[in-house]
């Protein structure tokens, strides 16, 4: 599955989400982040809403609910098969 976090430099809850993403090893995973500060229109739409998840689609991107910093690599595991219906 291919997801993008959009993330800025320092943000600790990006970094946060971004390790737990790493340690997830039942999904197969994908991950580019996307660093806001590089692109306008990144800028404008997440610059008070990062980290943002989105799953990455031929037809363009879907938006995850937001997250919990404190969710658990387990947790998170199974909040992204319910979302993405795996």
């Amino acid at each position: 599955m291919d997801l993008i976090l959009y993330s800025k430099p320092g943000c600790h809850l990006c970094e946060g989400l971004q390790e737990k993403l790493e340690r997830v090893e039942k999904l197969d995973i994908q991950l580019e982040v996307r660093d806001i500060t590089t692109n306008e229109d990144w800028f404008a739409a997440y610059r008070y809403e990062i980290p943002v998840l989105c799953q990455k689609l031929p037809q363009g991107e879907k938006t995850l609910p937001r997250l919990s910093p404190r969710t658990s690599v387990s947790r998170l595991e199974q909040m992204l098969q319910k979302f993405l219906a795996i």
